[in-house]
């Protein structure tokens, strides 16, 4: 295993989503084609918005992607605990060495008074940065306010005469104005730690050699670099990739049916469809290729061919990719999974080998399993009720359905083959051919007037319900 680790940290407040699923799907691409160690870190100090439901449901999740982590919960490894509510102790210790050397200092100010002062300096014009009341505060008065029982969080010290910069890896030279922030919380009254500084402390003690993480971050960037130089940690390189937009190009958002992972499953894509489509929002191979398995996009990944430029996520596009996976996995990859999208009354009226053919026929059509239904409601037994389209072609049919019947019932090979030689010799006796022979046969069976091969609709559904759904067909037309 080289040198690369890389993290994803999700916060555990809601399902995972598109964006975080990408984030994380880079990260994991990267490490495995790098042959480094893929970390999976829970941040979860929001108490009031994460839970272990959806702790749970982000892990079954990234394990559905295919997503494995060589460290993390249900993993352990060398650098735990993973997650965020059981490392509270390593930042406290930090916290600690900031304060003692200066870097950072303990804040009085309630919320109510930080509010006040964000609105005055917002009526005067000036942007709503922390006013330093409690930067130079003596022992005596630190011991004051804690005598009064005041809110005490921690504050970084920022050098407002430093620019930063880094130089990232997808986006190049970045840099930091030395005024981009005030002092800002480290450690908050409540004893928790604030996003920027648990990221830091945990990256630099988990050794992650990349960060990489959505373009949304890139302003935190500049407090986490002056927090890495003040605890004297080594930087890690950043790549920052890019924004997924709407079709419209704003931000994706519900209103554009922005779905979790979640969503996915439920609807029935493949994983790897999925994973295929996701790596394509934002990285492109170095050839005209589309569609990948897991295994050669883990080949074919590098960070120097993720764009800068946003990706644009697509319906359209998504299914088909879908398609294409499904097409060529067909019944022998699929059929497990699809199996609970086919009605009862499929599962009670065929064996497998006849699910693994009826799926292999509607894959040829198929982007996702919940719209299996639809695609194998030909290969549904018994009589059919005509659509609009089909009921022409059943006016004076019944003479026709008649004799292919005879003709089925008495056929000895029942194959595709045999079946189709048996159409053709009904035709003859009642002299048509063509549409104004095939129509009406497939009118009568499936109630449509296009579908799937009518020979293998017939062979799969078998003797019995086909010759007697033919001779339900009334004469006026009706099934």
């Amino acid at each position: 295993m080289s040198g690369v680790r890389v993290r994803f940290a999700p916060s555990p407040t809601g399902y995972l989503h598109v964006g975080g699923a990408r984030t994380a799907l880079f990260n994991y691409l990267f490490a495995r084609h790098e042959g480094g160690a893929f970390v999976l870190r829970i941040e979860d100090t929001d108490i009031e918005r994460s839970s272990a439901e959806l702790d749970a449901m982000m892990i079954e999740d990234m394990k559905w992607l295919g997503l494995d982590w060589d460290e993390g919960p249900g993993v352990g490894g060398p650098h735990g605990p993973y997650r965020q509510s059981e490392r509270i102790g390593i930042y406290g210790e930090h916290t600690e060495r900031l304060v003692s050397d200066g870097s950072a200092f303990p804040c009085f100010c309630s919320d109510e008074e930080l509010a006040r002062k964000r609105e005055k300096a917002a009526l005067a014009g000036r942007p709503p940065r922390y006013d330093g009341s409690c930067r130079d505060l003596g022992e005596e008065e630190r011991d004051r306010f804690r005598k009064e029982n005041r809110p005490e969080s921690v504050r970084f010290r920022v050098k407002t005469d430093e620019g930063v910069s880094l130089d990232d890896l997808i986006r190049g030279e970045v840099a930091f104005p030395p005024d981009m922030a005030g002092d800002f919380v480290i450690l908050r009254s409540n004893g928790l730690p604030t996003y920027n500084f648990a990221a830091v402390v945990d990256d630099a003690l988990m050794e992650i050699t990349h960060v990489i993480r959505g373009e949304e971050h890139l302003p935190n960037t500049f407090r986490q670099l002056l927090l890495y130089d003040a605890l004297g940690f080594e930087r890690p390189l950043f790549a920052h990739i890019p924004l997924i937009l709407g079709p419209d190009r704003s931000k994706l958002s519900k209103r554009h049916g922005a779905p979790n992972i979640k969503d996915f499953r439920e609807q029935g894509y493949p994983a790897e469809a999925v994973v295929n489509y996701l790596a394509f929002l934002g990285w492109s191979p170095k050839d005209e290729r589309e569609i990948f398995s897991p295994e050669e996009l883990i080949s074919e990944f590098t960070l120097g061919n993720v764009a800068s430029s946003p990706g644009i996520f697509d319906h359209v596009k998504l299914d088909w990719v879908s398609a294409r996976h499904i097409r060529a996995g067909g019944s022998e990859r699929y059929l497990d999974e699809a199996l609970r999208c086919f009605p009862e009354e499929f599962t009670g009226s065929y064996g497998r080998p006849e699910l693994a053919r009826i799926f292999d026929v509607a894959a040829e059509n198929l982007s996702c399993f919940s719209k299996l239904e639809e695609s194998i409601a030909p290969f549904r037994k018994g009589t059919h009720d005509p659509g609009v389209e089909a009921r022409p072609y059943l006016e004076n049919a019944a003479a026709l359905l008649d004799a292919l019947a005879g003709e089925l019932e008495l056929l000895d090979e029942w194959s595709a083959g045999g079946i189709k030689s048996a159409i053709k010799r009904a035709g003859s006796q009642r002299g048509v051919k063509g549409k104004a022979l095939f129509m009406p046969v497939r009118a009568a069976l499936t109630g449509e007037v296009h579908g799937p091969d009518l020979a293998t609709i017939i062979e799969i559904r078998g003797r019995e319900d086909i010759t007697s759904a033919l001779r339900a067909v009334r004469r006026d037309g009706s099934a």
